[in-house]
């Protein structure tokens, strides 16, 4: 059973999100910006669309990255600054309920933003005539949250160890460079010598493999979907990954003088 103090925080993390200018903001700009998906041929070419569609993944990815880590970077900082975290605590609320709660509340309400961007797209590919809701976009989406998961954990984790600049600024750097190089790292390694081996083996091992969740070119040129245990497989270890980072917060926090 879920505790009436996660809900609680659950909703809270709605209200601020919805609250905020914001996603409204980001939604306007997608809107801009993929409305030609379905309204335009560019160079005359039905085939050059799919160019467009790459871009308007590729916006979707970047908005729900900024929208996932900017509501779980500020998840603790002003409950410090304000001192609004100490009568929290003691109602009593334990410290494990209020980083679940914030956590949960963060994610379910980054998934939310991220279901508006991924209908938006499927509505205008629609239109576009490139067909209403594939299974590979539904997979897509799947594996999206996986990777919206991660980086909830990664932001929060991060919240209760430096400031919200400093992490948004180290996440963003871990996050993208996992993401664009995280398939290469394997090869770096064979052609490296010590101890360039060995600090990228390190990086390979403990870095978050955002990459395993990112099926852009799969849906855009329509290729097949990749098998559900696959699938299973991506999300088992976001789970595990979200987990060793919430332990991580919640050692930190344990050891924060309150």
């Amino acid at each position: 059973m879920i505790s009436r103090q996660i809900i609680g925080f659950i909703k809270l993390s709605f209200l601020d999100l919805y609250r905020r200018k914001d996603l409204f903001v980001l939604l306007l700009l997608g809107f801009v910006l993929a409305v030609p998906l379905a309204m335009l041929r560019p160079f005359g070419q039905t085939g050059a669309t799919r160019y467009m569609n790459e871009i308007a993944m590729l916006l979707i990815w970047v908005f729900s990255f900024v929208i996932a880590l900017g509501s779980s970077a500020r998840l603790f900082p002003p409950e410090f600054e304000s001192r609004t975290i100490y009568p929290l605590l003691a109602k009593p609320v334990s410290r494990g309920t209020t980083l679940m709660g914030k956590y949960f509340g963060a994610l379910l309400a980054a998934i939310s933003a991220l279901a508006i961007f991924y209908l938006l797209y499927a509505i205008l590919n629609g239109i576009g005539g490139y067909g209403w809701f594939p299974p590979i976009l539904q997979q897509a989406f799947v594996l999206h949250c996986g990777f919206v998961a991660v980086v909830v954990a990664l932001g929060l984790l991060g919240s209760l160890l430096v400031t919200p600049s400093a992490n948004i600024a180290l996440t963003t750097i871990i996050v993208t460079t996992m993401f664009l190089f995280g398939r290469r790292l394997p090869d770096y390694i064979a052609t490296q010598g010590s101890p360039a081996k060995w600090i990228i083996a390190v990086v390979h091992a403990i870095g978050p493999h955002v990459e395993f969740f990112d099926l852009r070119q799969r849906l855009v040129h329509s290729w097949d979907m990749i098998s559900w245990p696959v699938c299973g497989i991506a999300l088992i270890y976001a789970a595990c990954y979200s987990a060793a980072c919430l332990w991580l917060a919640w050692l930190a926090l344990r050891r924060k003088q309150l």
